[in-house]
């Protein structure tokens, strides 16, 4: 079974995607594909697909739990995100997410403006939802969705696989929990698979819970207390992001690793070049 609390972070991890270049007509494309693991051991997979272009974004993604993972709790979701772009990044306009496994099937569905939601609904709402600290309306504002914040740019003029790929905070909310996650730089490596080949940047992540948790949650002080988490950034020069192609994190069950086994990213004309 996937750990609870690591659930938000492989919500975020599951997909790569690519910021399109300013000032151009073409649209990025790209189709991933991950497979998850559990100490070695298959898990489950994820797809992703998505069209990015110099105005908007959208993402799509399924993931299905497989093999060992569905004697103790069979679990499917799919997760959408669309938007725009800022001069630092995605602004989400639209997120959903339904999740069902052996127990519920739940449903997020939140619309935002100016990095700030605007409405929020989850159905059914947490079992513990007055057992958990409050989200309040200054929690709900500066996030993306945790579909978005898998779009991280770097600044003009840096190293793509230097510290200026890592160090950064993501803030996030998923219609439940805000929580930040922290990368910082902690070296190169090269990875390969099918669609990349070449340097990527090394990122220690760390995860800080900030409402929507239980305070006497033991799995969430165990990530919150996590330091054996990295991600693996992608570099696509002509866009100036980095993407995640490889997460791992040490979870109470064991090793958990997403990683890219097929990662294709392409091109389209947009529609005003038809």
């Amino acid at each position: 079974m996937i750990p609870t609390r690591a659930s938000p972070l492989i919500g975020s991890a599951v997909v790569a995607l690519a910021l399109c270049a300013g000032g151009g007509l073409r649209a990025e494309t790209i189709k991933a594909h991950y497979g998850l693991s559990l100490m070695g051991l298959s898990i489950g997979s994820a797809y992703a697909s998505g069209v990015l272009d110099p105005q908007s974004y959208r993402v799509d993604i399924t993931m299905r739990t497989s093999g060992l993972a569905n004697l103790v709790n069979s679990t499917k979701g799919a997760a959408t995100a669309s938007g725009g772009w800022t001069t630092v990044g995605p602004s989400p306009t639209a997120y959903a997410n339904s999740t069902t496994n052996s127990d519920e099937t739940r449903t997020v569905r939140m619309s935002l403006v100016a990095n700030a939601v605007r409405a929020v609904e989850v159905k059914p709402e947490p079992w513990d939802a007055e057992q958990r600290i409050p989200v309040s309306d200054g929690n709900k504002k500066r996030i993306v969705d945790p579909v978005s914040a898998l779009i991280m740019s770097v600044p003009q003029g840096q190293d793509m696989t230097g510290p200026a790929a890592c160090n950064r905070t993501i803030a996030v909310f998923d219609g439940v929990t805000r929580f930040d996650v922290a990368l910082s730089y902690a070296g190169g490596h090269t990875a390969q698979t099918r669609g990349y080949s070449g340097p990527v940047a090394v990122c220690s992540a760390r995860y800080t819970p900030i409402a929507g948790h239980r305070p006497d949650s033991r799995s969430t002080r165990y990530m919150a207390d996590n330091r054996d988490m990295n991600v693996w950034l992608a570099p696509l020069p002509e866009a100036h992001v980095v993407v995640p192609i490889h997460i791992d994190i040490k979870t109470g069950a064991g090793d958990l690793v997403i990683e890219a086994s097929d990662f294709q990213i392409g091109s389209k004309h947009a529609d005003s070049e038809r």
